[in-house]
């Protein structure tokens, strides 16, 4: 259940509320943008889309129980719904409100890869001494952030806030809502290339999430990557990662296959963590969290009490140990910088090296280059079997060669599974999330059962 009730969402909304008048007091379950995730006690908020209409779907959300809709459109005669001329802007002016409740520090959270691991890992060390709310999932765009707002929670005593953007314009909008007291920037890749051309363009459009950021707050970047340890934000810098040039330090890192343990330094600080992560990048998630929870006056062992408790989210870097083999399951999202980290890490687990790669979408002019690229590297890295599905992802099969199999239709690749993974593999399935490779991943967990 949300702390807002109806009539706090209809007001800051400039809404008008039809529904029965005793509802006003009402506080919706939850809050949803998608018919089938409603339920008995959701507001779902109609949103018209470039494909579907969200006003379409609210005879069936009621049907489901709904207690209320945020909308565009009069209906019945006494239909609960909060009726407002532009269904975005009162979706943002309730998140707004939403946010004007706390005092509390807000951590935004951007970057082009490992944005939701980092939030995720910096609320589980703050966890160890705040009340902390995390924006759930992705929700992290200019529809998924204002609805994750909504369900900040009273007796919250620190909020970590994912904010992603394929647009630019999109983070200045975002810092607007979210007035974060600190911001977090994992990386600068090549992601929504279509859009942003470059990776300076992404630096630039990533950097105005201190655009509403307070004061006297501090910026952790990642020291490693080359254009974030050289760029400017005018405010407090603090660079964490393996270089000389960062303020936040690991060293003896030793990855023990589905964890890792390192020893964290930094000014005044030195402590040992054990995090439950796989994945050689991961420690720029942790050292991103260190150096929050110190901000935040938080001591080294509290910093690692908390880390403990990390777990993914969905398809990132979930480790199945299956009857057939060691599957990789990090189907969620896909570009680059992320296909190559993401084979690197696969040499932690014996055995050999299978790759089940799908397109890397918005990659603009680049794509082809891109995709041959990454069947390159994974040849080049020692993979012993390349397949690919999608038709941009045929040139990263081209581009791996004579180890690479390439399928057109998905019925065809299900079917070879059992031919192509051996007793003892290590599978990784990754592509972006468009091309939904659940199925894939689904499919290799039940081999041998």
């Amino acid at each position: 259940m949300i702390d807002l009730t109806i009539e706090e969402i209809t007001r800051s909304a400039g809404g008008e509320w039809l529904g029965d008048p005793a509802l006003l007091s009402a506080r919706p379950a939850d809050v949803v943008t998608d018919s089938r995730d409603a339920g008995r006690g959701s507001l779902f908020i109609a949103i018209r889309g470039e494909r579907t209409d969200g006003h379409r779907y609210i005879p069936d959300v009621f049907a489901k129980g709904a207690l209320a809709v945020l909308c565009s459109e009069k209906g019945a005669e006494g239909e609960s719904r909060i009726l407002t001329a532009d269904v975005m802007d009162a979706l943002r002016s309730v998140a707004a409100y939403s946010r004007s409740r706390f005092s509390c520090p807000f951590i935004g959270v951007t970057g082009s890869v490992g944005k939701t691991t980092a939030k995720e890992m910096i609320a589980a060390a703050l966890s160890a001494r705040f009340d902390t709310f995390r924006t759930p999932g992705s929700l992290n765009g200019q529809i998924g952030l204002p609805v994750s707002m909504m369900q900040l929670r009273s007796g919250t005593e620190a909020a970590v806030v994912e904010m992603g953007v394929s647009l630019f314009g999109e983070m200045s909008r975002l810092s607007e809502l979210v007035r974060p007291d600190h911001a977090v920037i994992t990386n600068i890749g090549d992601a929504h290339l279509e859009a942003f051309r470059d990776r300076e363009g992404i630096l630039r459009e990533k950097a105005h999430i201190i655009d509403r950021m307070a004061p006297n707050g501090a910026v952790f970047v990642n020291g490693d990557d080359a254009l974030l340890s050289a760029a400017s934000f005018g405010r407090r810098t603090v660079r964490f990662g393996l270089g000389e040039n960062c303020d936040i330090r690991a060293e003896d890192i030793r990855h023990e296959q589905e964890e890792f343990t390192c020893r964290i330094t930094a000014p005044g600080a030195a402590f040992r963590v054990r995090v439950p992560a796989y994945g050689n990048y991961m420690v720029y998630s942790v050292l991103a969290a260190a150096a929050v929870g110190l901000e935040l006056g938080m001591s080294g062992s509290e910093i690692a009490e908390g880390l403990t408790t990390y777990s993914t989210v969905g398809h990132r870097s979930r480790v199945v140990k299956t009857p057939r083999c060691t599957l990789i399951d990090d189907c969620y999202n896909a570009n680059p910088t992320s296909n190559r980290a993401a084979i690197d890490s696969m040499f932690a687990f014996p055995g050999r090296k299978v790759c089940i790669l799908g397109d890397m979408r918005e990659m603009g002019a680049v794509s082809e280059k891109v995709h041959r690229e990454i069947g390159r590297y994974a040849a080049e890295r020692g993979v012993s079997a390349v397949i690919t599905h999608g038709e941009e992802a045929r040139r990263i099969a081209e581009g791996a060669g004579g180890i690479a199999v390439h399928f057109d239709r998905r019925a065809d690749l299900l079917a070879a599974l059992a031919d192509l993974i051996l007793p003892g593999d290590v599978v990784l399935v990754k592509a972006s999330h468009g091309p939904n490779f659940a199925d894939i991943v689904e499919a290799i967990e039940n081999l041998d059962k």
